[in-house]
C-alpha cells in the first residue's frame, strides 16, 4: 500500500478533488432545481443526462486518447468540466441543464478512463488490487466530503457552483505535473450481448437493474430530500449516508464473498437492500428512518456491483474477461440512463416516496429472478471462485479491466 501511495499520491489526490467537485454539483442541482420550480420529471431528465454522457464518453475516450494522447485529453476534458460547472446558475433552464449534464458526464467518463489508465500503468501484478481498492476508497471519500461542502453556502447563489469549478481546476495540477503518458489502448473484441447473457443471465439482469438503482441514488436523492422539506444540512446528511454505508460495508462484504457461495450472498444483500428501501415507505420519512434506510441501501448496493462482476468472472476464462467488460458496462449504462427518468415518473405518480418505491421494486424484481435462477443452474463454490475486488458503480472500463486482471492473476496463482 505504501508503494502505491508513493507512486500514485498525486493521481489519488487529484481524483479525490475531482470527486468532491462532482459530488457537490450532483447534490446541488437537485436542490437548486427545486428552488427554480423545475418539475420532478424535468429534474429526472436533467439527472439522466449525466449517465447518457458518461456512457457515450466511455466509448469515445479511448478513441480520443489514441489520437492525441492522455495528457491532452485529460487537460481538455478538465477544462470543459470546470467551465460547465459555473454555467448552471447562469442558465436556469431544465433543457439547457440537461445538455450541460450530458457534457459533464461525457467529460468525467473520459477523465476516469485516463486517470485509471495511469493508475493501471503505475501498478504491477503484486499491488494492482491494492491500487484499485485505494482508488475506490479515495473516490468514496471525495463524494462524502462533497456533501459537507453543500451546507457552507446558499444553494440559490453562485458560490456553491464556483467552488466545485475551482476544485476541479486545482485537481488537474498535481496529476498533470507528476504523471507520464501511458501506452495507447489495445483494442479488444467484445462479446455480443447474447453471448454475455448466455454466460451469466443473473449477472446481466443484475447489472441492468443495479444501474437503475445507482442512478436513482446519485441523481434523485437530493430531489427527494428537497420535495419532502428537508433542510440543506439534512439533505447533505441523507446523501452522505448512502456513500458512508458503501464505504463501511464494502470490505466486510468482500471478505465474506470469498468464503461462501457468491450467488447466495448476492441474494442476501439484495434482500437487505430491498428491506432498507421499504423502510421509509412503511415507517414514514422521519429523518432518523431516512438515515438508516440510506446507510443500508448504499451499503448493500455499492458492494453488490463488485459482487456481480466477480460472479460473472467466475464463469469466464481469463482471456474473455476484457471482452465481457464492455458489454456489462453498456448494460449497466442503459439501466443508469433510464433510472432517473423512471424514478421521476414514479415520484410524479406516487409522490416523493416513489423514490424509494422504485428502487424497492427493482431490487425485489432482481431477488425474484435470482431465486428462479437458483433452480436453473448451480453456483460455483468458494474454492472455485475468483477474488472479490473493490469496485465502484461509477468506474470506467479501465477500472473494470484492472479488477479482472487481479482476478486472472489470482486464478494463475491458484493453478
Amino acid at each position: 500500500m505504501l508503494q502505491v501511495l508513493s507512486s500514485s499520491w498525486a493521481l489519488l489526490l487529484g481524483m479525490m478533488l475531482l470527486m468532491v467537485g462532482n459530488g457537490v454539483q450532483g447534490t446541488l442541482l437537485g436542490i437548486r432545481g427545486g428552488m427554480e420550480g423545475f418539475s420532478t420529471f424535468q429534474l429526472s431528465v436533467v439527472m439522466s443526462g449525466y449517465f447518457a454522457g458518461f456512457l457515450f464518453g466511455s466509448r469515445m475516450a479511448p478513441i480520443m486518447i489514441r489520437r492525441v494522447g492522455h495528457v491532452r485529453v485529460f487537460a481538455a476534458l478538465g477544462s470543459f468540466i470546470s467551465a460547465v460547472l459555473i454555467l448552471f446558475p447562469t442558465f436556469t433552464d431544465p433543457w439547457i441543464w440537461t445538455v450541460l449534464r450530458v457534457i459533464v458526464g461525457f467529460c468525467f467518463s473520459g477523465v476516469y478512463v485516463t486517470a485509471e489508465s495511469w493508475l493501471n500503468n503505475a501498478a504491477d501484478n503484486e499491488n494492482r488490487g491494492k491500487a484499485l481498492s485505494l482508488y475506490m476508497f479515495v473516490q468514496m471519500v471525495g463524494i462524502i466530503a462533497a456533501q459537507g461542502l453543500v451546507v457552507i453556502g446558499d444553494p440559490g447563489g453562485f458560490i456553491l457552483f464556483i467552488l466545485p469549478s475551482v476544485l476541479v481546476s486545482i485537481a488537474f495540477a498535481p496529476i498533470l505535473l507528476s504523471v507520464n503518458p501511458t501506452p495507447a489502448f489495445e483494442t479488444t473484441k467484445g462479446l455480443s450481448l447474447r453471448e454475455l447473457f448466455h454466460i451469466s443471465p443473473l449477472g446481466c439482469v443484475g447489472f441492468a437493474l443495479l444501474g437503475g438503482v445507482f442512478a436513482a441514488q446519485f441523481g434523485m436523492a437530493a430531489v427527494f430530500g428537497q420535495q419532502i422539506g428537508l433542510t440543506v444540512g439534512q439533505i447533505s446528511g441523507f446523501v452522505s449516508a448512502l456513500y458512508i454505508g458503501g464505504l463501511v460495508l464494502q470490505y466486510p462484504i468482500g471478505w465474506i464473498s470469498d468464503r461462501m457461495d457468491r450467488r447466495t450472498l448476492i441474494l442476501i444483500i439484495t434482500t437487505i437492500a430491498a428491506v432498507a428501501a421499504l423502510l421509509p415507505v412503511v415507517f414514514g420519512t422521519r429523518y432518523e428512518v431516512l438515515l438508516i434506510a440510506s446507510f443500508f441501501l448504499g451499503g448493500m448496493t455499492n458492494p453488490l456491483y463488485a459482487l456481480l462482476l466477480a460472479y460473472v468472472n467466475d464463469f469466464l476464462e481469463p482471456e474473455n474477461m476484457p471482452a465481457a467488460s464492455a458489454g456489462l458496462l453498456f448494460i449497466n449504462g442503459m439501466g443508469a440512463i433510464a433510472g432517473p427518468v423512471v424514478t421521476g415518473w414514479v415520484m410524479g405518480v406516487m409522490g416523493p416516496l416513489g423514490f424509494f418505491g422504485y428502487m424497492a421494486l427493482l431490487l425485489v424484481g432482481f431477488l425474484a429472478y435470482g431465486l428462479w435462477r437458483v433452480s436453473r443452474r448451480s453456483s460455483p463454490g468458494p474454492k472455485d471462485t475468483g477474488a472479490y475486488v473493490n469496485m465502484s458503480p461509477a468506474s470506467s472500463l479501465v477500472a473494470v479491466d484492472m479488477a479482472q486482471e487481479v482476478w486472472a492473476d489470482e486464478a494463475e496463482l491458484d493453478e
